[in-house]
């Protein structure tokens, strides 16, 4: 297995984590502050106590052979042994304790994978097409594209501690298949007049409150989207809402009515052009070429013809390199055990590329196999059970982790997966190859089931009948992409006890087979009939008036159900010590320093920026001042603080701290700017020894200091 040097930056994130476990454990960091800065670097506290989820960072979704097996080997090594692929392309693993996650980036980081922001208020992860580079319909490779967003982003100051977290995916065509519209900020090739560019989707998103990306252009030149993205960011992070979490998402900032709509979005990015470091990003995009690498398996004999022939028609498809095909793994609720991965390595290894991709619908896809070759894989496949047909189909349920492990889940969301993939191939085989209608389940409304871009939709929620409970599942219909390439967002339609279900997903699949016209997609009679149709279609299962004594049992659930909802772990801190957010603008001071040191102005000049944003929020937050955006601390300062003897630059202190948009990043400016912040802290942490003197810590008992 080949292994790679670490990079100086990952050693130093390691060992950072590992210094602040033991500071936390000695009880020098509150929890809630841990909470935040071990979030971005994938360290997630799940339902039981005492453990943490790790999630694996892996961009479009790909990872090798070698790094399959290192993922298994530390499941075997630190937790139970099982591998969850998720709808976001990660791969998480549950129950891990907080001691060991520095040895475990340590050994991921030598196969080159990190943990560095795949949870917190960050860049997540960047999705893209699994197909991305070997697509019939694609106007090129969107791969090396996601992969400069990725790196280019990976620890950017500006995007280390914003409000909430950004979601970026590059789609491979029209099609759409990674979702683009219910992204931050979402890209889909185009080639226009030779030259290559993207259409551009900004503000989507899914949640509580499911939103529709808006088309910030229908071509952006390739080498502008990352500058783009860049000053979206900026934009985002000065004017995003900090103090209610659940609004703090950019496509609240860009709601037209309550935010500050696209175009005024668009106006503020043109603002922040010219303090960037790059105007342009040219982006290298040489495809990959594949030869016939692997010796063809010809001659393999099968026996059940049949079931191998329905295999391929749902879980094979062509790919545009001629005499190669893509191969899709149905892997029931994303999960694989460590024996299966390592086997699954081997697999590819012997039939595939080494270029494995995670799909969006918690699956695997293997890339450039010969037709040749097809029986043998088929056959390898089948000895771990992987080799069932209806990949991404009405048979294939997407389900997040639910109750299982997620402090946020309401039901069990993957044992009614289960349920309902035993129902359609028991009872619908004869839909098992149906693509035109996909089942997601979330265990609450957040959607990490995705269950807002479903055809048939579920997420966990709860009924109260008299004095007890019911589990029950919120039921909506009619989302995701469209044979003309039209994305939807599903409409709420009824909640029901989730016992049934199972009944709900057969009484809609039966009216779809008798009612709708032969050449109707799903969604197409869904908008036909109408909401109240399929209201009072399911409304007699809504009657509670029968309900049987197991129906207050959840999937899985022994005991009658109570609804235990924790705090999610992506929520804001609720209360913090002002001396403790000073000390976060000397850390950005920090920061600054090492990056001048380093010749990385344009960093040393944002970091320059947190710590004057972040030593005013101090001193408001101090007199109880509300602070909620970067943009209204800056505000606020100035009016609070205009008089103040110890702080001229109060006077003009958005001019001061908005001249970062006024320069290009050079060493001068830098330099002037650095020193304006150092000068600045300096000044309030004089004024704070003078105000402390004699006087207890002041402490801020409110969720709005994230700002």
């Amino acid at each position: 297995m080949s292994t790679i040097s670490i990079s100086k930056e990952a050693q130093e994130d390691i060992s950072e984590l590992k210094s602040r476990i033991g500071n936390f454990h000695l009880g020098l960091i509150p929890e809630e502050r841990f909470k935040a800065f071990r979030l971005t670097r994938g360290v997630y506290g799940q339902r039981q106590q005492g453990v943490q989820m790790l999630r694996i960072k892996l961009p479009y979704g790909k990872i090798t052979p070698d790094q399959l097996r290192v993922v298994a080997e530390i499941s075997d090594e630190y937790t139970n042994g099982n591998l969850h692929l998720t709808t976001r392309q990660n791969i998480q693993l549950h129950h891990i304790p907080l001691d060991d996650t520095p040895a475990i980036w340590n050994k991921l980081e030598r196969v080159g994978v990190t943990l560095r922001e795949a949870c917190g208020n960050t860049v997540r992860n960047v999705t893209a097409s699994p197909t991305a580079g070997i697509d019939p319909n694609e106007p090129f490779d969107v791969t090396p594209y996601a992969d400069a967003t990725f790196k280019y982003f990976l620890r950017n100051p500006v995007c280390q501690d914003m409000g909430r977290k950004i979601k970026i995916a590059f789609s491979s065509s029209d099609q759409d298949d990674a979702f683009t519209y219910i992204h931050d900020f979402g890209f889909i090739p185009k080639i226009k007049s030779g030259i290559r560019g993207f259409k551009v989707v900004v503000g989507g998103g899914l949640g509580a409150q499911t939103f529709f990306g808006q088309i910030a252009y229908e071509f952006l030149p390739e080498e502008k989207i990352i500058p783009f993205v860049e000053a979206g960011l900026r934009v985002f992070d000065r004017h995003g809402e900090r103090e209610r979490r659940h609004k703090a998402r950019l496509k609240f900032l860009l709601d037209p009515k309550k935010g500050i709509g696209l175009d005024e979005f668009l106006r503020l990015i043109d603002e922040e052009y010219k303090s960037l470091p790059n105007q342009v990003y040219p982006i290298s995009h040489e495809e990959e070429t594949f030869h016939a690498f692997k010796r063809p398996h010809a001659n393999f004999k099968i026996d059940d013809v049949d079931a191998f022939r329905n295999w391929k028609r749902t879980n094979v498809t062509e790919q545009k390199q001629k005499g190669y095909y893509a191969v899709k793994i149905k892997v029931p609720l994303g999960n694989i055990s460590s024996t299966i991965a390592r086997k699954i390595a081997l697999i590819a290894e012997a039939y595939a590329s080494t270029d494995i991709r995670i799909t969006i619908n918690q699956g695997l896809l293997f890339r450039y196999v010969s037709v040749e070759s097809l029986p043998a894989l088929y056959t390898a496949l089948g000895e771990l059970d992987l080799n069932k047909p209806g990949f991404d189909t009405l048979a294939d349920v997407t389900a997040c982790p639910g109750t299982d492990t997620c402090n946020l889940g309401v039901t069990n969301s993957t044992q009614l997966a289960t349920e309902l993939e035993k129902v359609i191939q028991t009872e619908y085989v004869h839909l098992i190859d149906e693509s035109q209608i996909k089942i997601k389940i979330s265990g609450c409304m957040n959607s990490c089931g995705q269950h807002m871009i479903a055809n048939i939709g579920f997420h966990g929620s709860s009924i109260k009948n008299g004095d007890h409970v019911v589990p029950a599942m919120q039921v909506v219909i009619g989302g995701g992409i469209e044979p003309d390439h039209q994305g939807y967002i599903a409409e709420k339609v009824i909640k029901l006890p989730t016992k049934r279900i199972p009944d709900a997903v057969r009484i809609l699949l039966d009216d779809f087979e008798a009612n709708a016209e032969e050449t109707e997609y799903f969604n197409q009679y869904f908008r036909s009939e109408g909401k109240k149709y399929f209201y009072e279609l399911l409304k007699p299962l809504a009657d509670l008036s029968s309900i049987q004594n197991n129906e207050y049992l959840d999937w899985g659930g022994a005991e009658e159900f109570t609804p235990e909802v924790g705090v999610g772990e992506c929520a804001g801190v609720v209360l913090d010590l002002v001396s403790t957010i000073i000390g976060d603008a000397k850390e950005k001071i920090q920061y600054a320093r090492e990056d001048f040191e380093k010749e990385k102005w344009a960093n040393a000049i944002y970091h320059s920026y947190s710590a004057f944003v972040i030593g005013a929020k101090a001193l408001l937050l101090s007199e109880d001042v509300q602070c909620n955006t970067h943009k209204a601390i800056i505000e606020d300062f100035e009016k609070h603080f205009e008089s103040h003897p110890e702080l001229p630059v109060a006077t003009q202190f958005s001019k001061e701290v908005l001249r970062i948009n006024r320069y290009a990043p050079n060493a001068a400016f830098a330099r002037v700017y650095l020193t304006g912040a150092e000068d600045f802290i300096n000044r309030i942490l004089k004024i704070r020894r003078q105000s402390e003197e004699g006087a207890n810590e002041k402490l801020v008992v409110k969720d709005y200091y994230k700002a």
